[in-house]
């Protein structure tokens, strides 16, 4: 009897659970299509935020095109993206400024939805790919294709992919049959993320001094001489993977309600989690191999658009134009305020992060106490 009163209040909670998801779920304004086949939920508070901060963003860009050792106005910078330009600031814009700006832009968005969706998923404000391990991970792809086979950017990209994916696979092994849950794949990752830094340390020593010296500065994170074939990559990249996490995006909302109540609205909750883990490590991998390693993007941008929104599910475009703006102003800084220094971008990121995971924690400590 005491078995069947369990099964009947669980029962009953999971009905409670379901009901609330599907009330959740068709908030805000619903836009369908003519046929009704697909239908689209706006939040009136995620397109405002979403608005300004894609606002923030272009007067970001545009404090970056013009401003440096040599000044431009706005409309000489106009001039130069249609190929109107003189040459000097044609040089400056789409030699110098441009492929930096838009492997910024590409790399913060691609970051801030990898850590959307693995927040989402483990239902941890934690759960982001360099705490986890999988940005160390696919740094030590792409240090072994700099230091041992000497290969190319496309090497390196594929380098960091197939690292980033096989630390997806050792840590989903080691939870093998124990599910993802949030705390058990922060501490797991953690661990895992300690012994692929050593890794990577000691991959570093058996270079030689000149390839230590390249390896050590792409471990920092770094714009600095990045160029139209690195902006490309990533830009390609981004284009090939948001559209899949856009559309998962839904699924996403219902898997972080639970995985009972998840499968009571329908969701196939083992084939969505797989597709968006692939996804979240696929950018996360492609955006350490254009730049290195950045810091805290994945980590707090998600966090920051989400309080920012107010909403209860994961905001995927409001994080990727928070991560965009996070890293522009990042790189912005560290270009104009300790010129002529060409400090990477990392340093930056690094900081502002630390402080930021300082208060996470203190937060979280809080919760877990109440």
């Amino acid at each position: 009897m005491s078995d069947a009163r369990e099964a009947t209040v669980s029962q009953a909670k999971g009905a409670r659970a379901a009901s609330g998801a599907r009330q959740r779920v068709v908030t805000g304004v619903v836009v369908r299509t003519g046929g009704g086949r697909v239908a689209l939920r706006l939040q009136a508070r995620v397109l405002v935020v979403s608005a300004v901060l894609g606002a923030a963003l272009l007067v970001v860009m545009a404090v970056t095109l013009t401003t440096g050792d040599f000044e431009l106005s706005l409309g000489e910078v106009l001039q130069a993206v249609v190929g109107n330009g003189s040459g000097a600031a044609d040089f400056v814009v789409n030699t110098l400024r441009m492929p930096r700006l838009v492997t910024a832009l590409c790399v913060g968005a691609a970051l801030a939805v990898s850590g959307a969706v693995l927040q989402s998923l483990t239902r941890n404000a934690l759960g982001s790919p360099d705490v986890i391990g999988f940005t160390n991970g696919s740094a030590v792809g792409a240090l072994v294709v700099i230091i041992v086979l000497h290969g190319s950017m496309v090497q390196i990209a594929l380098g960091a992919l197939i690292g980033g994916l096989a630390t997806a696979l050792a840590v989903s092994l080691l939870m093998l049959g124990r599910g993802i849950q949030g705390f058990r794949l922060v501490v797991m990752g953690i661990g895992v993320s300690a012994l692929l830094l050593a890794v990577n340390s000691y991959l570093i020593t058996r270079a030689t001094w000149q390839e230590a010296l390249e390896a050590q500065a792409w471990l920092i994170g770094s714009l600095n001489n990045r160029g139209w074939e690195h902006a490309q990559a990533i830009a390609l990249a981004v284009a090939v993977l948001l559209p899949p996490a856009l559309l998962l995006s839904r699924r996403l909302s219902m898997v972080e309600m639970g995985d009972v109540t998840a499968m009571g609205l329908g969701i196939n909750v083992g084939r969505t989690r797989t597709a968006l883990l692939l996804v979240s490590v696929a950018l996360a991998a492609f955006a350490t191999a254009v730049t290195g390693p950045i810091w805290f993007i994945a980590l707090a941008a998600p966090q920051l658009a989400r309080r920012l929104t107010r909403s209860p599910g994961p905001t995927l475009v409001p994080a990727a134009l928070m991560g965009a703006l996070l890293l522009t102003i990042s790189d912005l800084v560290a270009q104009r305020l300790f010129a002529p220094a060409l400090l990477p971008v990392g340093t930056a990121t690094g900081t502002i992060g630390g402080l930021y995971l300082i208060g996470l924690l203190i937060t979280e400590s809080r919760k877990s106490r109440a």
